[in-house]
């Protein structure tokens, strides 16, 4: 296996891990599942802003991702609600992740914004729209026969 394929499959693992653990964490907070919202084992109230509104987009963000359709918008979007999270949430109580429990929160902001910028692979559901989910190799030309008259 080349070194492009490899590296096209690690970061298509990567992409959905992270999409799966993101979409997990969204499905505990809005149905209690998964220990629940926060270890509960509750799922949060309905609409109450906003922590049910960032689980909403942490379970449509994360399958959207996870299944590679429109990828980078979702990434985007998901990135964006975590530093949210982050400054609103955690970065109040100290400065640094470590001290303010926001590890999780900055991982999964600049994890989504590196999908972001690297977009879906060609095992995803854009790729699949695009047309391009084989690796295409340019198609050999003929060389120019060395006897042939020009003008024929």
């Amino acid at each position: 296996m080349s070194a492009t394929r490899w590296r096209v499959a690690a970061l298509m693992a990567y992409r959905m891990v992270v999409a799966l653990l993101f979409a997990a964490h969204g499905a505990a907070s809005l149905f209690g599942v998964f220990g629940g919202a926060r270890g509960t084992g509750e799922a949060l109230p309905f609409a109450a802003w906003p922590g049910w509104w960032a689980a909403l987009i942490q379970l449509v963000g994360g399958l959207l991702v996870l299944g590679g359709l429109f990828t980078r918008v979702a990434a985007l979007i998901c990135s964006g609600s975590m530093a949210y999270a982050y400054f609103s949430v955690h970065q109040p109580e100290a400065l640094m992740p470590l001290n303010n429990g926001g590890e999780l929160a900055a991982m999964f902001c600049w994890s989504f914004f590196l999908i972001a910028v690297l977009g879906a692979d060609r095992w995803s559901l854009d790729a699949v729209m695009a047309g391009r989910t084989h690796h295409r190799r340019p198609r050999p030309t003929a060389a120019p026969d060395a006897h042939a008259t020009p003008g024929r």
